[in-house]
């Protein structure tokens, strides 16, 4: 797949920092990647991703866009609609693991349905909702790529551990969903592979809290979790499509 080989048009949700961020600053040193469309939801948050559209004016556009409001989600891609007919990449960045009083829960004792539903929102249903809206600019001739940002943690089969129930199963849900639009896509929007993908743990906010017990070998910069999934996305094949991967291209069970 030489999705990053030709001109093409990219989007990534979710961009305001962490490996969002990350594939904005990589995509921007690709000569191929004509526009970059890059979401925040917060700007105070967002103050180096817009920094970024500064300095490369005509490359990089900015929205604001808040993945568990779909009226947010449409007008984000009426606004896409208005300036390209077509999008090759997109890459949805979006996850929640903590937030204030939000963290994993380790036991039953700690479920709590609006923290449940908060999971579902930003890791689970956004993503559904970006396959909805973005398909018409998915429908076109050229090879395409819809790539979401899961866990090995939202594995079932490789569940040993328990705990973390509302983030486990929010990413399981999302790759059911993924795996649903990418049987769709197959039929609508036959170019386009749809994957999920494990970065591996990263420095990054979301995994701050959780990085005392992580080999320092398995604890990856930003840049170099971006530089690894680049590569698996490289390597896509249409038969892919559907399919859950790990950061070192080996696929992942249910």
């Amino acid at each position: 797949m030489s999705i990053l080989k030709e001109t093409n048009n990219a989007l990534i949700v979710g961009a305001s920092q962490g490996i969002g961020l990350g594939f904005v600053k990589k995509l921007l040193q690709l000569d191929n990647i004509a526009r970059i469309y890059a979401t925040y939801r917060h700007q105070e948050s967002a103050s180096e991703l817009i920094a970024l559209m500064g300095e490369h004016p005509e490359r990089l556009v900015c929205l604001s866009m808040d993945i568990t409001d779909e009226v947010q989600i449409a007008k984000c891609t009426e606004k896409l609609r208005a300036e390209i007919d077509k999008l090759h990449l997109a890459i949805n960045c979006v996850g929640i693991l903590h937030e204030g009083t939000l963290q994993p829960e380790k036991s039953l004792r700690q479920i709590n349905s609006e923290q449940l539903v908060r999971y579902f929102q930003v890791n689970s249903i956004g993503a559904v909702l970006l396959a909805k809206h973005l398909l018409p600019l998915f429908r076109h001739h050229d090879a395409s790529i819809f790539a979401s940002i899961s866990a090995k943690i939202g594995s079932i089969g490789d569940n040993q551990l328990g705990g973390w129930y509302g983030y486990r199963a929010s990413k399981a849900a999302l790759n059911m969903f993924m795996r649903n639009v990418a049987i769709e896509y197959d039929r609508t929007s036959p170019k386009t592979i749809v994957v999920t993908l494990h970065p591996g743990t990263t420095d990054t906010r979301l995994s701050q809290p959780f990085q005392k017990n992580v080999p320092a070998e398995k604890l990856f910069s930003v840049e170099r979790t971006v530089t690894q999934l680049l590569a698996v996305l490289e390597k896509l094949q249409p038969d892919d499509s559907g399919q859950f991967f790990s950061w070192d291209g080996s696929r992942l069970p249910w």
